[in-house]
């Protein structure tokens, strides 16, 4: 699919990712007049009605070829935990009314294509590293994201069901865990690297002797620039027509603890790192297998992890004084 002249939402489009994605379609000649990125304060998206209403104005009239679907509510583990039930319910009802009100209003018939964003929170605990998308049913989540993750495991299935029935064109995408400019650091739901981004450079410049880090630092997680992701995704929405699971990943593992050593090492922090094990350390490892990205969408990670980390560090610097 030639995305050029496509008229294309883009759920989420004004977030951390969907900056990235905004951008990767520019690149390709999408045209500002072909993009619509609905804000959460005009729809909302967990109801029906109001992701109906989305597809009535999203061009004045004129009818969606392409929904990229990005928009969630997540955060990391003590958000999780906080917050189970309406991760759940969120995450569930925007896929549902979307993809189902995508088949409504047309979508199948223009031979338009509907990406969802997945999570590699849908993956089983103790899922095989790599992990490869054939695992996906072989157990159950990790405990303190599994709402989240089934719901948009849901979604996949759903699709799934949607190419069975209607024939609708889909793509389905499971990023690793994203960092890069303009991510939450919010340390209240904010995810690893930019919680530890901002509690090194807020403790420097408080002069803090140390900073706190969950758990025992021997989990290890796998990390993705964001402008990364958003070039696979939407090359999945050029190719791809099922919705067959595409993991999208880095191919390395690194352990919390190195990671907190080496963002405290390009931060400058000179104080201690206090690590409290009587909190959660997670899933015990995350590393994706990326072959089939390389074989159905030509993708591979292009930008060095501590060249990310600095360009991540240098953009909170500079836009998240005080």
């Amino acid at each position: 699919m030639d995305l050029a002249g496509k008229k294309i939402v883009v759920t989420g489009g004004a977030g951390f990712l969907g900056r990235s994605v905004l951008g990767a379609l520019r690149a390709r000649g999408v045209q500002e007049r072909d993009l619509f990125v609905p804000r959460r304060r005009d729809f909302d998206l967990t109801s029906e009605v109001g992701v109906a209403r989305l597809y009535a104005q999203a061009f004045a009239g004129a009818k969606v070829d392409v929904v990229i679907h990005l928009a969630a509510e997540v955060g990391g583990i003590g958000a999780n935990l906080l917050n189970p039930g309406r991760y759940f319910f969120a995450n569930m009802a925007m896929a549902l009314h979307l993809i189902e009100q995508a088949r409504a209003d047309g979508l199948v018939e223009r031979g338009g294509k509907f990406v969802q964003v997945g999570t590699i929170c849908a993956y089983p605990k103790f899922t095989p590293v790599p992990f490869v998308e054939d695992d996906l049913w072989n157990g159950y989540p990790e405990e303190t994201n599994a709402p989240y993750g089934v719901a948009k495991k849901a979604a996949w299935q759903m699709l799934d069901a949607y190419k069975l029935q209607y024939q609708m064109r889909s793509a389905y995408l499971l990023p690793v865990n994203l960092y890069g400019p303009h991510d939450n650091f919010d340390l209240g739901s904010s995810h690893v690297i930019p919680a530890l981004i901002r509690k090194c450079v807020e403790a420097q410049q408080r002069g803090d002797k140390e900073i706190v880090c969950w758990g025992t630092g021997s989990a290890s997680r796998e990390f993705l620039f964001s402008d990364d992701a958003a070039e696979g995704i939407v090359r999945a929405a050029e190719v791809m027509d099922d919705p067959t699971p595409i993991n999208l990943g880095a191919s390395f593992e690194i352990k919390i603890k190195d990671l907190v050593e080496l963002i405290v090492k390009l931060t400058g922090f000179k104080g201690a790192v206090v690590w409290d094990a009587s909190k959660p350390d997670g899933q015990p490892r995350r590393c994706l297998s990326t072959e089939k990205a390389q074989k159905l969408l030509g993708w591979k990670a292009q930008v060095g992890f501590e060249d990310g980390l600095k360009r991540t560090i240098e953009w909170y610097r500079a836009n998240c004084k005080g």
